[in-house]
């Protein structure tokens, strides 16, 4: 990654690990797509590799990202998914021209129209935040237990408590904040 912006957060689930490119919302944000190179990255790392992107089609794809977060923010704590929310990512969906293609190793890949391929990853991207959010997958959406991060992400353990979107970061952190504050709780022994 070119030095000056910070990693991305890499997960398996495309949807949220897309709404993931901006993190500790309730925070200081971090916003990890800041330019229309960042998100070439980030498809390419999720194989959707395109050649060029413009400011309009990055615009595109953080309003994208936003609706995602809120439709899985309202899923995840139950409530009526926003109709805007909804309407963006069924355009992304339905404006989107990908094909799943399968490898000679077995596996799925994408194919990108020439003509509108970021249209075409986001597309790809939307129906994945369809699929999760209508719970066609074995998991639950869930909230980040970081009182700034808040993040959505899709909890497939077995017994769907995780608390964290990411345990090496917002997991990490909040425990070392709960182990600092126990050891300034303890009595300092005299010598």
């Amino acid at each position: 990654m070119p030095a000056g912006f910070p990693d991305f957060r890499l997960g398996t689930v495309l949807a949220t690990s897309f709404t993931g490119t901006l993190s500790e919302r309730h925070g200081d944000a971090v916003e990890r797509i800041p330019t229309p190179q960042r998100l070439i990255d980030w498809l390419a790392v999720y194989g959707l590799a395109v050649d060029s992107c413009t400011g309009a089609q990055l615009d595109l794809a953080k309003e994208l990202r936003e609706s995602i977060h809120a439709a899985a923010t309202a899923a995840a704590i139950q409530e009526a998914l926003p109709a805007s929310a909804v309407q963006v990512i069924n355009d992304r969906s339905a404006q989107g021209r990908a094909s799943a293609v399968l490898t000679p190793e077995g596996e799925r890949c994408w194919r990108l129209g020439s003509t509108s391929p970021v249209e075409d990853a986001l597309g790809v991207i939307a129906a994945d935040a369809i699929s999760v959010i209508a719970g066609e997958r074995d998991g639950k959406l869930a909230l980040c237990a970081s009182p700034t991060c808040r993040a959505a992400f899709f909890d497939t353990s077995q017994s769907r408590t995780r608390r964290w979107c990411d345990m090496n970061t917002c997991g990490n952190r909040q425990k070392k904040a709960r182990f600092h504050a126990n050891q300034r709780k303890k009595p300092t022994s005299a010598e």
